[in-house]
């Protein structure tokens, strides 16, 4: 599929998702071609990893571009990612899904004031605290509410250790009792929100609105009016939530992902060609 959408919303989108690949740093990057290429090693934040082309003014030849993310995923033994969105060249999505390119996870990019949501009350019984380091209690939190039981968390707390961006990370309480956490993260006047995860046993209490109102008062604090955040289309209650808190989609976008045993083949062939 093609994306059409005036030029100053298609920049716009792209500016966005930039932001959002430095607050979510790949384990390894690299420019070439027109493309950033991103390498991740946590499975749990698996979109850290994805080919970012926001800048079709600079890309070269389609074929070429992605031929050369294909190496350079391959060289790390994994199969290529991108991310397709409004902001990248209009013929992405056509010739990947002519690649054999699976589509994975349609997400919503929405956007908020900080304000509309630093206005939404909470309940009297939360307590929300925001601390400007990241810590093993924060993680633990996050870990426990967003993924469950990993088999390796170290991949994503080195993940989280990248990020050198202005952060926030807050925790919410009830009763003594941390239930949510959350991640926000500064970045030229705007403010992106990640990780919010709550226990199981707590949703449906408030918890996730007041971390997103205390988030947003820090953003004020930062000078950043305008906030965004990503989640999966499919993601219901996710979606009602950030609906409720002000927020708006501004776009869709999906990720396609390279068939593994098609790319090694192809891989071969080129091998005994160019020997």
């Amino acid at each position: 599929m093609s994306h059409q959408m005036p030029l100053q919303s298609a920049r716009q989108i792209g500016e966005i998702q930039h932001r959002a690949a430095r607050a979510v740093p790949a384990a390894a990057q690299d420019y070439r071609e027109g493309c950033w290429l991103r390498y991740g090693d946590s499975d749990a934040t698996w979109w850290a990893g994805a080919v970012l082309m926001h800048d079709s003014r600079q890309s070269p030849e389609l074929r070429t571009s992605i031929a050369t993310a294909e190496d350079f995923y391959a060289a790390r033994r994994a199969p290529a990612r991108f991310q397709v969105c409004p902001a990248c060249p209009a013929d992405l999505d056509e010739e990947l899904s002519r690649r054999r390119y699976a589509v994975k996870s349609v997400i919503s990019l929405q956007v908020a004031t900080a304000e509309c949501m630093a206005a939404q009350p909470s309940a009297p019984s939360l307590q929300v605290d925001i601390s400007g380091e990241l810590t093993d209690e924060w993680f633990q939190l996050m870990l426990m509410a967003g993924h469950g039981q990993v088999a390796d968390p170290a991949p994503e707390w080195r993940l989280q250790q990248r990020v050198n961006a202005l952060s926030a990370y807050a925790t919410a309480s009830i009763s003594g009792q941390q239930v949510a956490a959350g991640r926000a993260v500064a970045d030229t006047g705007w403010v992106g929100m990640f990780n919010m995860t709550t226990l199981p046993h707590a949703r449906r209490r408030g918890a996730a609105s007041a971390v997103l109102a205390a988030l947003a008062d820090w953003a004020i604090s930062q000078g950043c009016p305008q906030m965004y955040l990503q989640v999966e289309r499919d993601n219901t209650a996710a979606l009602r939530l950030y609906r409720h808190a002000g927020f708006e989609e501004l776009c869709t976008y999906h990720y396609r992902v390279q068939d593994w045993e098609t790319s090694i083949d192809v891989r071969r062939i080129r091998m005994r060609v160019t020997t």
